[in-house]
């Protein structure tokens, strides 16, 4: 494919990476609820050990950026690979609950290095005029695995200790191959080789860094965690379908969302990141309104292919921004990027069920709506910080890799 030629093979090796970590994490997803109830807890403690993973993520990220602001990207990739890969395996071995638990939450931590690390490392190494894309490319190797893993996953009719060490396996193929292929990169030095990182304050006073921040938790609170966890249930509870439907849902979601993410990655790139922005996350907001005022069938439909839409602009257009305000100079800027996202995603679902259980479907569906609007206005007041860019010329990318490998020697 000619774009995965044109971006930096460091972008091309990340993909793997990705790939890799995402079918094992949507391999063990499913099985991890049902083997945390097989010691004997309830509901809210089983899904716990989900939500253990995400707040250790959530809580170790600012402390990550300066990691990987200390120690460089590529080292910071495999150690939370290796982290993620050995609690796994720990966590199948688990003879009780809490051991389950406090692993997944080790595994959260690997899992927050990894994720800081490797973005930080794809917004540095990829050109301006290809950041859109080198995101699409990168969410799409994620969207791939996690559509894979729980077909593979199928080995948990066997035993629900066996997708943990699957999960493992996958990391360390994931780590070998992050190692290898990383090896000689030049762009994936140790920080002290490079120019000092940004610090969070300057990148705070950016207008366009603010907006990426609102749109990705918008992302994260609508178009993740909230029609994850509600869409479901208003299938079930309103629509009165059976479960198949709110299979059926996701899965438009996804597939038009994987579809969609190289084309809006090249629009970000070619037509400019605002637009992409504020026309996926409008879209998103009208997906969410006409689920509770269309038929069943048309509604479902109509909102998995506009919340398909806005998922992908919104997986690739902020994260844009985000790495044209750093400039490749920002662990923490990054990590801080990321946070926003898993607060979106943590309070999505809590936030949304509140509402649905106080004031129903219909009002849940429209703050949801909102939540996709309201960073419209903050796109719209930032100044637009990636126009379309003329591409850098090759010679000039081997020039300053030319320098960089000088200057590292």
């Amino acid at each position: 494919m000619p774009l995965l030629r044109d971006l930096p093979s460091e972008v091309r090796a990340l993909s793997g990476v990705a790939f890799m970590v995402a079918l094992g994490f949507g391999l063990v997803a499913p099985a991890l609820p049902l083997f945390a109830s097989e010691f004997g807890v309830g509901k809210a403690a089983a899904g716990a050990v989900v939500s253990a993973f995400a707040l250790m993520r959530l809580a170790m990220a600012p402390f990550v950026g300066r990691l990987v602001n200390a120690a460089g990207e590529r080292l910071l990739v495999a150690a939370g690979i290796g982290i993620v890969a050995v609690s796994s395996a720990l966590a199948g071995l688990s003879q009780s609950y809490w051991q389950l638990l406090v692993l997944r939450g080790v595994g959260g931590v690997g899992s927050i290095m990894f994720s800081v690390a490797a973005a930080s490392l794809l917004v540095r190494v990829t050109p301006s005029h290809l950041r859109g894309r080198a995101q699409g490319v990168w969410a799409g190797s994620f969207l791939l695995g996690l559509v894979a893993g729980p077909a593979v996953g199928t080995v948990a009719t066997f035993s629900l200790r066996l997708p943990f060490f699957l999960y493992a396996g996958t990391l360390v193929i994931a780590g070998l191959l992050a190692l290898g292929a990383l090896r000689h990169s030049v762009l994936a030095a140790r920080q002290s080789n490079r120019s000092d990182p940004l610090p969070l304050a300057d990148a705070l006073r950016h207008r366009a860094y603010l907006a990426a921040l609102a749109a990705t938790f918008a992302g994260s609170f609508a178009l993740v965690g909230a029609r994850s966890a509600m869409v479901p249930l208003f299938v079930k509870d309103d629509l009165h379908r059976p479960a198949g439907w709110a299979y059926a849902t996701f899965l438009v979601v996804s597939v038009v969302s994987g579809a969609l993410l190289l084309p809006a990655g090249k629009v970000a790139d070619t037509i400019g990141r605002r637009p992409v922005i504020v026309v996926g996350l409008s879209i998103g907001a009208v997906g969410f309104l006409v689920l509770p005022a269309l038929p069943a069938t048309a509604a479902l439909l109509s909102a998995a292919v506009l919340i398909g839409v806005a998922a992908a602009s919104d997986s690739v257009a902020p994260g844009a921004v985000m790495g044209d305000v750093v400039a490749g100079k920002g662990g923490t800027v990054v990590a801080v990027y990321q946070m926003a996202g898993d607060v979106g995603s943590v309070l999505g679902p809590v936030v949304t069920g509140w509402v649905a259980d106080s004031a129903g479907y219909g009002s849940t569906f429209a703050l949801c709506a909102a939540v996709c609007v309201l960073p419209v206005f903050a796109v719209l007041a930032a100044p637009e910080t990636l126009q379309p860019h003329q591409p850098v010329p090759k010679v000039a990318v081997e020039d300053a890799a030319r320098d960089a490998a000088t200057d590292a020697t």
